[in-house]
């Protein structure tokens, strides 16, 4: 008797986990080899949260399970909608997200745990980790190119003028800090104005590693929907594609292989993004052994 009562939460809660794992599993295998996501992993994730626990609900005759699963959809759907249309995270990545929030669900009752919250908070803390170190091994994989790139950026007369102007405004920060009496506030100010100089030379380099190492050259045959594109591509006047779209779509592909075939277009040059879907299958198991880090940072 006494497990009869936990097989409703605990039974559909071991599947959800359980295929969510194996879609973040494939799901990173695949970003890490050939930088993309197929659809069928991310609406399939997607069709079965919603297919699954429609089917809890009936079996257990319990909507939350259904309400629930649309709940988590809809969040992650804003949350992958921000994410994407603000550069952070490719097309596939903003799809496993939403997958993730169908299949797992957000408990609008708040009576349990919120897996989802506490996996979102490790997600973008994991992400934000994993950018950071993937950026310094591309770097340091083609240094050469990264120093080339990082010396031209610093050699560009706006960029000289902004680094005179925040290394003047640092020291004048950090000499202005020996006044004060307090050492707590002489150590803030004194780590304000180092951050400040740091976060330029910081900028700079991620800059030198897009166009070192993320920046890559292809024939339309070899692009894929959702690839960032770097330059606007016009034939005559008529405007094909472009940064702005954030991610070329399937028609504007079609366009250029065409184009292409009558040597109006030649090799496109895109940017490479990051594979984060790794960092979520990290912040996935994090989650599921730690919980929250933001409970652990408290």
């Amino acid at each position: 008797m006494t497990t009869n009562w936990l097989q409703p939460i605990l039974v559909p809660s071991a599947i959800t986990y359980i295929i969510s794992f194996a879609a973040l599993f494939v799901g990173s295998i695949t970003d890490l080899k050939t930088r993309e996501v197929p659809d069928w992993i991310n609406y399939g994730l997607v069709a079965s949260g919603l297919g699954l626990n429609l089917l809890f609900s009936a079996v257990y005759s319990n909507s939350d399970f259904i309400i629930n699963s649309i709940a988590g959809l809809a969040i992650f759907y804003g949350v992958a909608y921000i994410m994407f249309y603000t550069g952070q995270w490719g097309g596939g990545d903003s799809k496993m997200l939403m997958g993730l929030g169908a299949v797992i669900g957000l408990d609008v009752s708040f009576k349990s745990q919120q897996f989802l919250a506490a996996f979102l908070i490790n997600a973008l803390l994991a992400g934000a980790a994993y950018g950071m170190l993937w950026s310094l091994f591309l770097g340091l994989k083609n240094r050469k190119n990264f120093l080339k790139e990082f010396g031209k950026a610093l050699k560009q007369k706006n960029m000289m003028l902004s680094k005179k102007i925040l290394l003047v405004l640092a020291a004048i920060v950090i000499i202005a800090s020996f006044f004060i009496e307090d050492y707590s506030i002489r150590a803030a100010l004194m780590l304000i104005a180092l951050a400040s100089a740091l976060s330029f030379y910081l900028w700079i380099s991620i800059r030198a590693i897009e166009k070192s190492s993320m920046f890559k050259l292809v024939e339309p045959s070899k692009l894929t929907e959702g690839d960032w594109i770097v330059n606007d591509i016009y034939v005559g006047k008529e405007y094909i594609c472009g940064p702005k779209d954030l991610g070329i779509q399937k028609s504007q592909i079609r366009k250029l292989l065409h184009y292409y075939k009558r040597g109006k277009v030649r090799k496109i040059l895109i940017k490479e993004g990051i594979p984060f879907v790794p960092s979520f299958f990290i912040a996935f198991i994090a989650t599921w052994i730690f919980g929250s880090a933001l409970i652990w940072l408290i």
